[in-house]
């Protein structure tokens, strides 16, 4: 019988094996005692003739030392390449090498590959044999493409549910699945908590070592939900904070903390090691390469952002504040270099939709009603010279569709991108969607009216809803479909999901238009925090 590919893919990633997660892990010499796979498999940076593959080795995943229960040695992975799940056609081959200096990661970057195609990809090492992955390269550059699906996802807090929003996204099949930060979060247990306590704990303590990264990573990968997501498509992953510390400013801690660059030079490698990057992204101590671009065809550009290497300390405190701060034309965030490489790459683009990925809030959020703005200095409100000069690029280089993607905020936002966000009459110019958290902040609570308190007097806010999941969108010559889908619960397992609202831009008419409101059932919701508690934690993403 034949074996459909969703079959296999989600069956398939994350197998029921058994998998010691802890024990002794002293470094040893010999051969591989157990499954080494135990992370899963990844893909990622799809171009029009290659991908990178990605598997790191850990028989042990959550070995305190970081170490994955790995001999002391480098050890040969061989890798394969087909164009069908089953490897009857084997289109490439070859051998990569786990050092121990990378935890045992393999980076398998590849070109040369025919551009718009599906591929399928798995790894052995030694008598051990990986999940299979799949993966595809993107449309050739000048290809008119007709469609694309891509899902974009942040906000995946191991302690504060279950990662069934990533098994949902898995099944929705996508081309390409962005995630825009926070993949995992450093606090010890017990230390960001939800109401009711968290359902499941991190292992081991406040990730601040290489080894206490590497084990934090670690468990996450461990999880088969998300192990089914990065199987199933090519990810294009940037961080925000908490994959190195929260609310980190460039060489700025949260907290007064001498021993912060080593930190940060710590959590970079980790990332690096765990995430299906390039080698233009090998880091470099305290320093690693993650803003680039993706092409996919002449259909969409994908502007991939880092908002947190290179950014001004938040003003004021950070918080939120009515700050003098925020209006100063010296501060960014994203610093000069990124800016001229955005704003270039927004005069040379010839794509029918020019789309940001990155971390923080774009759009103007005034939680004060009267006269003085209140603005969250964490956000691109507290740069906002920054922000105009962005804005005012894309306009002034008349590019066709500016669309930005934005997580951090642990709930689904759709606003409207303006010049002057004082006037509401001014014109639109642009458009944000926001995607939920996996699971940060816990169940949450449908909001019926689909509308924050803060639209009243912030009208370019056009939805909101306080639920976790994920976006889906549809991008096609004539418009981009956004799909809010939620789930009714994260704190216990295999919760279903549903399209909470949809919202379509339409070519050349920057903008949202509603086209369906799905509130769910109050039978179906779990206990949540209530509107305010969660738009306080959301905003300060604190614990």
């Amino acid at each position: 019988m034949s074996v459909s590919r969703r079959t296999l893919l989600l069956t398939t990633a994350g197998a029921a094996t058994v998998i010691p997660l802890t024990g002794a892990a002293a470094p040893y010499r010999g051969p591989l005692r157990a499954d080494p796979f135990t992370l899963g498999v990844a893909s990622g940076d799809p171009d029009p003739d290659g991908f990178v593959l990605w598997t790191r080795l850990a028989p042990v995943p959550l070995a305190a030392d970081g170490l994955g229960g790995m001999p002391y040695r480098s050890v040969p992975v061989a890798w394969e390449l087909a164009a069908d799940e089953r490897f009857r056609k084997v289109i490439r081959r070859g051998v990569a090498v786990a050092r121990p200096d990378r935890g045992h990661s393999v980076h398998v970057e590849l070109d040369g590959l025919s551009p718009g195609r599906e591929f399928f990809y798995r790894f052995r090492a030694e008598r051990f044999t990986s999940p299979v992955g799949r993966t595809r390269t993107a449309p050739a550059r000048s290809a008119r493409v007709a469609a694309l699906a891509m899902s974009f996802v942040s906000c995946s807090q191991y302690e504060h549910g279950y990662f069934t929003a990533y098994r949902r996204l898995a099944e929705d099949e996508p081309e390409l699945i962005l995630h825009l930060g926070d993949y995992q979060y450093e606090y010890a247990p017990d230390t960001y908590n939800i109401p009711g306590g968290n359902p499941r704990d991190h292992e081991g303590p406040e990730t601040v070592t290489l080894a206490n990264y590497r084990q934090r990573h670690a468990q996450y990968k461990t999880d088969p939900d998300l192990q089914a997501a990065h199987a199933v498509a090519p990810w294009a992953v940037v961080w925000d904070d908490h994959e190195t510390e929260n609310n980190w400013a460039d060489e700025v801690p949260e907290q007064p903390d001498p021993n912060f660059l080593a930190r940060r030079t710590a959590a970079f490698q980790a990332y690096y090691e765990n995430m299906p990057l390039r080698r233009t992204s090998v880091p470099r101590g305290i320093d690693l390469q993650l803003y680039r671009r993706l092409h996919w065809g002449r259909l969409a550009t994908f502007h991939m952002l880092d908002t947190r290497q290179y950014r001004d300390d938040q003003g004021c405190g950070d918080g939120y504040k009515d700050c003098p701060a925020a209006y100063d034309p010296a501060r960014s965030i994203t610093g000069p270099e990124q800016e001229k490489w955005l704003l270039d790459g927004f005069r040379r683009s010839t794509a029918r939709w020019d789309v940001l990925g990155q971390q923080v809030f774009f759009g103007q959020r005034d939680n004060n009603s009267g006269p003085s703005k209140v603005l969250s200095m964490d956000s691109w409100d507290g740069y906002q010279a920054s922000r105009e000069r962005i804005t005012r690029g894309w306009v002034d280089a008349g590019v066709r569709n500016p669309i930005v993607l934005t997580g951090d905020v642990h709930a689904h936002w759709a606003d409207e991108l303006k010049l002057d966000y004082d006037d509401p009459t001014s014109k639109t110019v642009g458009t944000e969607l926001v995607c939920s958290s996996i699971t940060s902040g816990g169940n949450g609570a449908d909001v019926a009216s689909g509308n924050h308190p803060w639209a009243a007097w912030n009208p370019h806010l056009r939805f909101y809803n306080n639920q976790r999941g994920y976006v889906r969108t549809t991008i096609t010559q004539d418009s981009l479909t956004a799909d809010f889908v939620v789930l009714p619960y994260v704190t216990t397992a295999g919760a279903p999901a549903h399209t909470r609202a949809t919202f379509v831009v339409e070519d050349r008419v920057p903008g949202l238009h509603q086209v369906a409101d799905n509130p769910a059932p109050a039978t179906s919701l779990r206990a949540g925090n209530d509107l305010g508690e969660q738009t306080v934690q959301q905003e300060t993403d604190r614990p």
